[in-house]
């Protein structure tokens, strides 16, 4: 492998990354910078996340602008704040001992007008989000006409998140022969689309096979019923007492309501995603890369600005509907030449997927089976042993000592061992002793990312097409309302004017219960059981449970007498959800009781 010297950077540039402590460049590293050195190209460049893609592209611009010049020569745009402000902060390291050197960020959620006045002392190179340079472009506080070079950084990601029409406009306003680098983990057909439209005879550079997860990074799935899901997810985190882990879920609700759980339950953990403000998931990276927080739950594009080397674990609690995406996932963890472990937690409807992702990473998933009680109490005993073992004496405890051994003067070594590790283990041992086996087999089938026991119950539903839902939708709304697992909620079947559903009988009750006069958007929803035991909407409802009347669509309001005054103020209550149903707080299911922090 060469070294930095020899790949052609400037005495600056390599005295920076001597402070940096970087002693051998990575591949992508080696491959691009001689190229973008020596040559005036296009380039495409295909390299997992963690292998140092900013540096890549950063130390060719920042040794061929003009520093003495204040025009804009250089515009890289990457798909979130995070990632943005990341940038800026490597190239400024980057570029720490080029004099006259101004690296600006260009972002939502903060000042306008600050950064319009950072370009206008003259910055040589922007970073910017797209969104934030396209409202920046339109209002004239900045002019990207001169530019030289253009970098497209984590680009499947901002055509995920729906910017190709902003690119498209940015780059319109840029010269034609400028060189432009794109830079992706990923080349799904949205991406190569943009590189031919936007470049021209681009070399394209790919460190590994296109699409492929590092092998620095091993992937384990984990089969549960649905309902159990984030019972799951505490036992990995159990089996696993050093985890420093980033937990991705798909929504911004589910995200915050994991987070919550979680340290309800004890765990160090914090949520980042889109809903909070800059400040806020300021806050929590600070802490996550002090290491306050061992457990960051996140939504995939808050997580792209997560760069940490000392990830250990990467678990998805879902998985994400693009399948590319989780590539970038699994990437968050294995950096810097560093090993790391991908877990994913699924219900037999999702182990497809699992074959799907296999086939994209070229990388086998090991099918593991949730520990189990026993084992969690045996390496959480073992882990206190060692750390016990390794921790260096603090003679400030010389000074009690006397107390503490007339407190045990009675008991031997033996007796003493096994009451100081009886104080942790017990609590474990209590917890689980009595807990449920999580494992399931992947036998059976499943439809409409549902499943069926033959102990289920059907619903019907007076909701459907007209109202705005399909399937999916109706299926998302109800596990949402009711506080179940996706896949607890199953055989959606959505007609004109009306629905069916199943959940596992257990449920039942619950079902029934909420929807007892449960208003949305200015109706009241019905619910009652049904005789149709398929897919087919024609089935009959139970007549004991809706007193062998006809029902047609109209809301149960129209139909119903007054209730009692009970009922209605249990009605208001209800349909102060109306705008937008939230999911209520149960009581605790948790599979583990409440304990203090963990450090």
């Amino acid at each position: 492998m060469s070294t930095f010297q020899e790949l052609g950077l400037n005495e600056d540039l390599i005295n920076a990354i001597t402070d940096l402590g970087f002693t051998k460049p990575s591949e992508v590293q080696e491959k691009a910078i001689p190229v973008l050195l020596e040559e005036e190209r296009d380039l495409v460049a295909l390299a997992q996340t963690g292998t140092g893609k900013t540096a890549a592209f950063g130390f060719p611009m920042l040794q061929k602008i003009d520093i003495n010049s204040r025009t804009t020569q250089g515009l890289i745009l990457s798909p979130t704040r995070e990632l943005c402000l990341q940038i800026t902060n490597e190239l400024k390291n980057y570029g720490k001992y080029c004099k006259g050197l101004n690296v600006t960020a260009i972002y939502g959620g903060a000042s306008i007008t600050e950064q319009a006045k950072q370009v206008k002392k003259g910055a040589q190179i922007i970073v910017a989000t797209p969104g934030r340079m396209k409202d920046m472009i339109s209002r004239k506080l900045v002019d990207i006409s001169k530019i030289q070079y253009s970098v497209l950084d984590e680009a499947d990601e901002m055509l995920n998140m729906g910017f190709y029409e902003d690119i498209t406009d940015i780059l319109s306003h840029t010269p034609m022969d400028k060189s432009t680098w794109l830079f992706s983990a990923t080349m799904p057909r949205e991406v190569a689309s943009i590189a031919k439209k936007f470049m021209y005879d681009p070399i394209e550079i790919t460190v590994g096979n296109k699409n492929e997860s590092t092998s620095n990074v091993s992937h384990e799935y984990y089969l549960v019923n649905g309902r159990d899901r984030y019972l799951a997810l505490k036992r990995l985190a159990d089996a696993n007492p050093d985890i420093f882990s980033v937990i991705f879920c798909r929504t911004k609700r589910d995200t915050q309501r994991v987070a919550e759980k979680l340290v309800e339950d004890g765990y160090s953990a914090g949520a980042l995603h889109g809903d909070l403000s800059q400040n806020q998931r300021d806050l929590v990276m600070k802490s996550f890369r002090n290491k306050q927080i061992q457990m960051l739950v996140a939504t995939d594009v808050a997580a792209r600005g997560i760069d940490v080397d000392d990830v250990t674990h990467v678990i998805n609690y879902q998985l994400p509907d693009e399948t590319e995406t989780y590539t970038h996932r699994s990437g968050r963890t294995g950096r810097a030449g560093k090993t790391g472990v991908s877990m994913v937690i699924v219900a037999k409807s999702e182990v497809r997927k699992i074959k799907s992702i296999e086939r994209i990473i070229k990388k086998q998933f090991e099918k593991k089976d949730i520990p189990s009680g026993i084992e969690i109490c045996e390496v959480q005993l073992m882990s206190l042993a060692n750390k016990v073992h390794n921790t260096e004496v603090n003679h400030e405890i010389d000074k009690y000592l006397n107390s503490i051994n007339d407190l045990f003067k009675d008991t031997n070594k033996e007796e003493l061992i096994k009451k100081f590790f009886s104080v942790e283990f017990t609590r474990f041992f209590n917890y689980y002793k009595n807990s449920k086996d999580l494992r399931v087999s992947e036998s059976g089938s499943s439809d409409r990312g549902g499943k069926s026991s033959g102990t289920d119950t059907r619903y019907f539903i007076n909701v459907g097409r007209k109202d705005g839902y399909d399937w999916m939708s109706l299926k998302d709304f109800l596990k949402e309302v009711l506080e179940l697992g996706r896949d607890d909620v199953f055989k959606v079947d959505v007609k004109d004017s009306f629905s069916f559903f199943n959940t596992e009988k257990e449920n039942e009750e619950k079902v029934l219960a909420f929807f007892t006069d449960f208003k949305y958007n200015g109706r009241f929803v019905n619910v009652e059981v049904s005789e149709n035991k398929g897919r087919s909407g024609g089935g009959r409802r139970d007549r004991k449970r809706s007193g062998g009347r006809r029902r047609d669509d109209k809301p149960r309001g129209e139909r119903r007498s007054r209730r009692s005054e009970n009922s209605e103020n249990k009605n208001d209550r209800r349909s102060r959800r109306s705008d937008s149903p939230k999911p209520r707080r149960s009581k605790s299911t948790s599979d583990r009781p409440r304990r203090s922090r963990r450090k």
